[in-house]
């Protein structure tokens, strides 16, 4: 068995994953060039590799609930809640869920829009982690983070596959560990 270090497990995993993210130009619409994820998720190894790397620096932290924002991130939150022995928790758009809900609206380019969890998904004092496939601009992502503080969870962090860094997602979430696995 070959043992490496955290940091070589890092750039290994980063190489991999790399490969299995395609670029799509001008989708959704002209000018963009969309990061396309669904061929990491049709590789084995690909997905086992993002699943461990989104959980690794949280294996020793006591997460109580793993928070998977809609959509993707619940492709990743749900199996890196089980990795961590903790529950996880969809945190869906406006209207998509059956119980009682607690709320959080945030900005888009244009309007606005609010994600939601049930009102007993998470217990006052809960060790939650976010999780999502991107960081972009960061309102989503700042969105989760104040819905799990006004449900009584404390965040131990946001844990994400790809950063779009030219869109400063990081400057909305100063107070949160951010923990991404490649950058463009």
């Amino acid at each position: 068995m070959i043992h490496r270090t955290a940091h070589v497990e890092d750039m290994y995993r980063a190489e991999l994953l790399r490969k299995y993210i395609r670029e799509i130009p001008d989708f959704p619409s002209p000018g963009v060039l969309f990061k396309d994820i669904t061929p990491l998720l049709n590789s084995s190894e690909a997905l086992r590799e993002t699943v461990l790397g989104l959980s690794a620096p949280y294996r020793e932290g006591g997460v109580d609930h793993v928070v998977g924002l809609e959509a993707r991130g619940f492709l990743f939150g749900a199996p890196v809640a089980m990795e961590l022995d903790a529950g996880f928790v969809p945190a869906r758009k406006m209207g998509k869920l059956p119980a009682r809900t607690i709320s959080q609206s945030y900005d888009l380019e244009y309007g606005t829009a609010t994600v939601e969890i049930h009102s007993d998904a998470i217990t006052p004092g809960s060790r939650v982690l976010i999780i999502d496939d991107v960081l972009a601009t960061g309102g989503t992502g700042r969105a989760a983070v104040d819905l799990v503080r006004k449900a009584g969870g404390t965040v131990v962090g946001f844990s994400f596959l790809l950063e779009l860094s030219e869109l400063h997602g990081r400057e909305k979430m100063p107070d949160v560990e951010l923990h991404g696995l490649l950058t463009v």
